[in-house]
């Protein structure tokens, strides 16, 4: 996987992860909202039916009050309080139904096959023994019981909530009860109604999530890109100027050998042509000859300073063979015999095993800062120092010269060409260049994690 996939993928998952949590956080939120308000409409419908059977009831007793209050038991009253009791109803599936206390049934006005049946141990579709449980509730007062029970208008079981009050006069069990489905059917289509609210909820996270992820990553691509595009610019740049330092470099190698090395040999070439002439003459000739190629001698011996010196600024033998420190400083004891301007050097630490490429890259700082210095600051004294603390070494240029501004050159397109070279050699091995300049002098320090080299 590529660097600029890993970002995005990096910049996407936790997104993905942040809005995967919300979103499970949310449903457990609304499904426990759900069952809540479920709840709370399941209590209120309760107590509304609830409600709604004391007043059946309440008005089934005034109904046989008098018959009740009368003291009469015959069988003409009671079967007279069962008629009006039969006769009350209400809704499709609503009427009123009497027990005596052994659960045998009295009246019963929409099954009447039951009556006169014992149904003490009568349990309904859950298994619970349903006229045992109505018979205890009358016994204690009234009370209400929930139960499955057939219901007349469609013949098939459905909930049922009964309540139940004593004739103690008779010995009567008296009730009446509401069928619930249509209040399941209600809490049925509300939990549906939640359901899908809490689909649409999760669809709306997750498209939220869609449209993030594809606008991060359709932001990472366009940063990716444009950083692309300023990467190849740059790499451009560079290679421009490595090949604009190869051909200074060959240039400044070429006039050298023209101007120097070249003019040198070629009148070395002829003081050697005249003095093998001479030497053929008379004794004067001769001597002339000798005298000549004397001077040949010295020349050649120029010659041969010269090449070192071009060597030398090539790849000084110093830095391999001896190390950084001594070439640092026969690098500043050359310079100011060179531009006549004192370097003093001060090494501080051990600079035992040096990595190479450590090495060659501050020697290079070093030559370019002193040169910069004498062909821009016109510095009248120079300190270098090395300095080596734990795992840190570092290489300080400070000269006394008139300064520059280092922003404004860092970015000019013609200049700032040592300085970027500097700061990219540094940026190749890890370490750190500052540069502090002013009119007072300017200070180059160059900064290296020896740790990292190894």
């Amino acid at each position: 996987m590529r660097l600029r996939q890993k970002v995005i993928v990096l910049a996407i998952a936790p997104l993905i992860v942040a809005l995967c949590a919300i979103a499970l956080f949310v449903r457990q939120q609304a499904t426990e909202l759900a069952h809540q308000q479920r709840a709370t409409i399941q209590r209120a419908y309760l107590a509304s039916k609830e409600s709604e059977l004391r007043h059946y009831v309440a008005l089934a007793s005034q109904s046989i009050g008098h018959l009740v209050r009368s003291g009469r038991r015959d069988p003409a009253t009671l079967a007279e309080a069962q008629r009006i009791l039969a006769s009350l109803s209400f809704g499709d599936d609503g009427y009123f139904f009497v027990y005596d206390m052994q659960g045998k049934s009295l009246m019963h006005p929409r099954q009447p096959e039951l009556v006169g049946t014992a149904m003490w141990d009568w349990k309904d579709a859950t298994g619970t023994p349903t006229i045992q449980r109505l018979i205890e509730r009358a016994r204690a007062g009234g009370g209400f019981h929930r139960y499955t029970w057939a219901k007349p208008s469609s013949k098939t079981q459905a909930p049922k909530l009964g309540y139940v009050v004593p004739v103690a006069d008779w010995g009567w069990v008296m009730g009446t009860g509401i069928y619930l489905d249509d209040v399941e059917a209600a809490l049925a289509q509300v939990d549906a109604q939640q359901s899908r609210n809490i689909e649409e909820t999760l669809l709306w996270i997750a498209g939220l999530a869609i449209l993030s992820s594809v606008a991060v990553a359709s932001g990472g691509l366009v940063l990716n890109l444009r950083e692309l595009r300023v990467a190849d610019a740059k790499l451009k740049a560079l290679a421009q100027r490595v090949v604009e330092s190869q051909e200074e470099e060959r240039a400044r190698l070429s006039r050298d050998l023209h101007d120097g090395i070249s003019q040198a040999l070629v009148s070395v070439k002829l003081q050697l042509e005249a003095g093998i002439i001479r030497l053929a003459g008379s004794e004067a000739q001769q001597q002339a000859a000798r005298a000549g190629l004397d001077r040949t001698v010295e020349q050649v011996k120029s010659v041969l300073g010269e090449v070192r010196r071009i060597s030398h600024d090539l790849r000084p033998a110093l830095l391999d063979d001896l190390g950084l420190a001594p070439a640092l400083d026969h690098l500043a004891s050359e310079f100011g015999q060179h531009a006549g301007t004192p370097v003093r050097f001060r090494q501080e630490g051990g600079m035992d095993a040096l990595p190479e490429m450590a090495g060659t890259v501050l020697f290079r700082i070093a030559q370019e800062a002193l040169t910069n210095a004498e062909r821009h600051a016109g510095a009248r004294h120079i300190e270098m120092s090395l300095e080596r603390r734990g795992r840190c070494l570092t290489l300080s240029i400070v000269d006394d010269g008139g300064g520059f501004d280092a922003d404004s050159i860092a970015v000019h397109p013609q200049r700032g060409i040592g300085l970027r070279n500097m700061m990219e050699r540094m940026e190749a091995i890890g370490g750190r260049l500052a540069i502090d300049s002013s009119p007072l002098g300017t200070r180059v320090v160059a900064s290296i994690d020896l740790k990292e080299q190894t």
